[in-house]
């Protein structure tokens, strides 16, 4: 059973890793599309703009239908970086109309804008699984957001006993482990998930690998 790595912006090299490759649609014509890797794909909040939203939407819509690509995302809302913010709802709520419409869950970047973001998904009754990446927030703010159907995905945070992202992991909600962009590999990050747990790794794998499954994220 392999290591399962959600969320990472960079390419697996190790054979025993299975990792969704996270993309975005950055400019006008989107370059270097894997066509059997899992992959996300959408339009970060960082760089989407209005202005070239609809030739940028066209691209996705087209993209986001082939096979491998398993998740929507990361999109989301950012208030410190990109658009201002009621341009970046707007742009992340036309993403999670193609997801429903896709039956596809969603990779979200969030921050400082949980309040929004729990208001979107109450206001649209959204259906497909919405995942926060990267969750280290406070312990309160992880057990709002999952009373509220949202899903958390871990990454090197885990390595700090006292994070938020620590003491979650040990409360037996269902959660999920990535990457991102860390020099860290996925195996690590399995390991101190484990501790925190503590159960063995392949008993960790296990229950990653069902979590997948209840996403379809792993069909075969």
């Amino acid at each position: 059973m392999d290591f399962l790595d959600l969320h990472t912006h960079k390419v697996a090299l190790q054979q025993e890793v299975t990792s969704i490759q996270s993309l975005s649609l950055t400019s006008d014509i989107f370059l270097a599309m894997p066509k059997r890797k899992p992959i996300s794909i959408g339009l970060h909040p960082w760089f989407a703009t209005l202005d070239k939203l609809e030739l940028q939407l066209s691209y996705l819509k087209v993209l986001a239908q082939q096979p491998n690509v398993k998740m929507i995302g990361e999109c989301g809302l950012d208030k410190l970086k990109g658009a201002p913010l009621t341009d970046q709802i707007n742009i992340f709520e036309q993403q999670v109309a193609l997801a429903e419409q896709l039956n596809k869950p969603m990779i979200i970047h969030c921050v400082k804008a949980f309040a929004e973001l729990i208001e979107i998904k109450k206001k649209l009754k959204v259906k497909v699984p919405m995942i926060i990446h990267g969750f280290n927030k406070k312990e309160a703010l992880g057990k709002q957001l999952i009373d509220n159907g949202f899903f958390l995905s871990f990454g090197s945070a885990l390595l700090q006993a006292d994070s938020g992202a620590a003491k979650l992991i040990q409360s037996g909600y269902p959660f999920y482990l990535e990457t991102d962009d860390a020099d860290i590999s996925i195996v690590e990050i399995y390991k101190a998930a484990a501790n925190l747990k503590k159960c063995t790794v392949d008993e960790l794998k296990a229950c990653i690998f069902a979590n997948w499954k209840k996403l379809n994220l792993i069909t075969d």
